[in-house]
């Protein structure tokens, strides 16, 4: 038996009591003759205590041990308040070391989020082992099985759909593995359950979920992990967007609000923003509902005004409160974000100083009426400062988002909360800048708003919706196009045949000639919902073995390289880099 309690279990009232610990040196202190040492687990620390320091000889930290002794109260100027095994220790009358370690560490477990993030990586059983780090993923698993327990008592049935399948356009690289049976083949890792979770519906199962794995071949970001990442994938017959919305906000909400640590949390329902509204008010389709600023069209505003950089071109105003008592270097660091790091030609902005009286550079091209017209339409203060955003009707919204959210950040806006919301309505189809043509604006397996045999494709709007919260968006979502009519309609528009169809979706296409129910569903995203709840910049933080911003793991050498014979065996030659 290694042990009888585990490090963070042992309190006053197992005073007296013969027990076992087993666990990692943590650190080793000699005072006076005496040896101490914190003996840590992934429950917690406890103080053992060698009374002869020449039974402590030749430990060291990271080893790995196993003490049985008697727990003793520590006397009042030794308890340790920060422990809450604190008022006890174990005087050890045995050690058993169960391993050891290498004497030079690469870093001390206690510091590795001090540490450049590759040798983390490099030895992430060690930084594992700090409890700072530690805790985000026992959070992970915590937050995972809450979901997996709410949809279940939904009525959702857990279904695992395949890893090994076969390569689909769905937006991203696939990840190919070739297949040692049939030469020349490969196998695809699913970017998404998309085409099995709608087989499982037209197969007659009614609420399917899964905590599914999906692989991309994309580059990483903060939020977005390079090769894998995980989702809350479910889909649901017989059901509209609204149902599929209920579902959300009641996972979500009640997942945030367990573990938001008392954070106010958007309560259902969320706010449904349509794209086109979502665009212009906050310049951006994942909007940040923590900052209270909105972007106004100031377009029409300005036709009637003679001041030639606005002329032609859309104009957006964002109204900041109390900004124009900010000094001049926030003025200044403002311009150079917009022209340097946003690309904008620059930013114009109008104070109202006391009296309602306005000043900047614009205020001489707007008469009294068109001033007063001005504070009048978005209601401006005292202390108020309006800033102009003109570019391209390509970018405007988009540098306005920009301008937007950096005002929020510097003027400390945001508030210390969760806010959800749903963004629909999304275009069905868009125009390439380049050739012309007309594509895909999303998710080509969604279903049109209106009719799409008779509608400007343009001016379709898809059922299609994304969940966003504090401007990271958690997943996105649609009512399935389940008719096989419109589906061919759907494709031709954007340039692809019945054949093309048949052959790059056979599997789905062919099910939708044998009576397939209306369904929907959404996949919110695991890695980034615990890293919000866990308050992290990076979802590194937040994966056990996640791989490098390079798409490297190097902790155990992937991707690596692989002896001739394997290759043989998968029937590839490798080319030169072209």
């Amino acid at each position: 038996m290694y042990r009888t309690h585990n490090c963070g279990e042992l309190r006053k009232d197992s005073t007296g009591r013969r027990v076992t610990l087993a666990g990692w040196i943590d650190t080793i202190r000699d005072h006076g003759g005496v040896e101490f040492i914190h003996l840590r687990d992934m429950f917690g620390v406890t103080q053992i205590v060698f009374d002869n320091p020449e039974d402590a000889q030749g430990l060291g930290r990271e080893f790995v041990i196993s003490v049985e002794g008697v727990v003793r109260e520590r006397s009042g100027e030794t308890v340790n308040e920060k422990l809450p095994t604190g008022e006890v220790e174990l005087c050890v009358e045995k050690l058993t070391v169960l391993g050891t370690s290498l004497p030079m560490l690469p870093f001390a477990v206690d510091e590795s989020t001090e540490t450049r993030e590759d040798v983390r990586l490099k030895y992430r059983f060690l930084d594992l082992r700090n409890p700072t780090v530690q805790a985000k993923i026992i959070k992970r698993s915590e937050i995972i099985r809450f979901m997996r327990r709410q949809m279940e008592d939904m009525g959702f049935l857990e279904i695992q759909t395949p890893i090994l399948t076969s390569s689909s356009p769905e937006g991203a690289r696939d990840y190919l593995v070739p297949s040692r049976k049939h030469h020349g083949m490969f196998y695809a890792l699913p970017q998404a359950p998309q085409i099995f979770k709608q087989l499982l519906m037209v197969s007659g199962f009614d609420k399917y979920f899964q905590v599914a794995p999906c692989f991309r071949d994309e580059d990483a970001r903060a939020d977005r992990s390079p090769g894998e990442f995980y989702q809350l994938d479910f889909e649901m017959a017989f059901a509209t967007q609204d149902d599929v919305f209920a579902v959300a906000e009641k996972v979500l909400h009640e997942t945030f609000v367990k573990f938001a640590n008392g954070k106010s949390v958007t309560a259902p329902q969320f706010p449904r923003i349509p794209y086109a509204e979502c665009m212009l008010k906050y310049g951006t389709d994942k909007p940040d509902l923590r900052n209270p600023l909105l972007i106004t069209d100031l377009t029409k505003f300005f036709e009637g005004v003679d001041f030639a950089p606005f002329k032609g071109k859309p104009v957006r105003g964002i109204a900041a409160p109390n900004c124009a008592t900010q000094s001049k270097s926030f003025f200044e660091k403002m311009l150079t974000f917009a022209t340097e790091e946003v690309g904008m030609a620059g930013l114009g902005y109008i104070s109202v100083l006391e009296g309602m009286a306005l000043k900047g550079p614009i205020v001489k091209f707007l008469s009294e009426e068109k001033q007063s017209e001005l504070i009048s339409m978005l209601e401006l203060k005292e202390n108020d400062t309006l800033f102009f955003i003109c570019d391209s009707p390509q970018n405007v919204d988009k540098f306005a988002g920009q301008i937007r959210t950096q005002l929020g950040e510097r003027l400390q806006l945001l508030e210390d909360a969760f806010r959800f919301c749903f963004v629909t309505d999304f275009p069905m189809y868009e125009k390439n800048p380049d050739t012309g043509a007309v594509e895909f604006s999303h998710n080509p397996f969604s279903m049109p708003q209106s009719d799409i045999f008779t509608a400007d494709p343009l001016q379709i709007k898809a059922y299609q919706y994304d969940i966003v919260c504090n401007g990271v968006e958690l997943s996105s979502g649609a009512v399935r196009n389940h008719r096989p009519d419109i589906m061919i309609k759907a494709f031709e528009i954007a340039g692809y045949t019945k054949d093309d169809i048949m052959e790059k979706f056979p599997a789905l296409f062919g099910a939708f000639h044998y009576g397939a129910p209306p369904h929907a569903g959404m996949a919110p995203g695991i890695d980034r919902i615990v890293m919000l709840l866990t308050e992290q910049e990076s979802i590194r933080e937040v994966i056990a073995f996640p791989m490098n911003a390079n798409a490297q793991d190097v902790l155990m050498g992937a991707p690596g390289e692989v002896t001739e014979q394997q290759l043989r065996e998968a029937h590839i030659k490798i080319r030169g880099v072209i």
